[in-house]
C-alpha cells in the first residue's frame, strides 16, 4: 500500500464526518458507521500493521512511541491531517487539541486500551487534553486532528 492508498482509504472515513462537531455524538456515528469489526475499520487497520512493518508508517520513535503525520490536513481529507502511533504499555506527552482529536484505537494485543478504550473510535472535543495512555498491550492508534492542530504542553 502507498501513502496515497492509505489517504484515499482514511479520506472515505473523513468524508462521512465532514463538517460535524468533533464531540462524543461524532464518537457514536463513528463506531455505528464504521465500527471495528466492520470492512473499512478493518482495512485501515491492516493498512496500518502494512505501512509500520514496511517502515513508512511511524518512521519515528521517542519514548518508547512510535509515530508520524501520515497527511497534513488537505481538501481530500476535509481539512484533517492523519497521524498514527504505535504505544505499548506507554504513557504518551501531554498534548491539548484545540479543535479536538478523532482517535482510532486498534489493539495489537487483545487486552490493549487506549485512554481506557478497546478497539473503536474516541473522540476528545475541542479545547480538551490528555496524556495518551496505552495499557495492557500494544496499539495502534490512527488519530485525525481538525486543522492539523495539536499543541504539546510540556507537562
Amino acid at each position: 500500500m502507498s501513502v496515497e492508498d492509505f489517504v484515499a482509504l482514511v479520506s472515505q472515513v473523513t468524508g462521512a464526518i465532514d463538517g460535524m462537531a468533533v464531540d462524543k455524538q461524532l464518537q457514536d456515528e463513528l463506531n455505528r458507521r464504521f465500527p471495528a469489526d466492520g470492512a473499512v475499520f478493518q482495512r485501515i487497520a491492516a493498512a496500518c500493521r502494512e505501512g509500520v512493518a514496511e517502515g513508512w508508517l511511524c518512521r519515528h520513535e521517542q519514548g518508547g512511541i512510535r509515530f508520524g503525520r501520515v497527511a497534513k490536513p488537505a481538501p481530500a481529507l476535509h481539512g484533517y491531517s492523519i497521524d498514527v502511533v504505535e504505544m505499548d504499555d506507554v504513557v504518551g506527552p501531554h498534548h491539548e487539541h484545540p479543535r479536538g482529536e478523532v482517535d482510532m484505537v486498534m489493539p495489537l494485543d487483545a487486552d490493549a486500551r487506549f485512554d481506557g478504550a478497546g478497539a473503536g473510535w474516541f473522540v476528545y472535543g475541542p479545547g480538551s487534553a490528555h496524556r495518551p495512555t496505552v495499557a495492557g498491550g500494544k496499539a495502534h492508534v490512527l488519530y485525525l486532528l481538525p486543522g492539523g492542530e495539536i499543541r504539546f504542553t510540556g507537562q
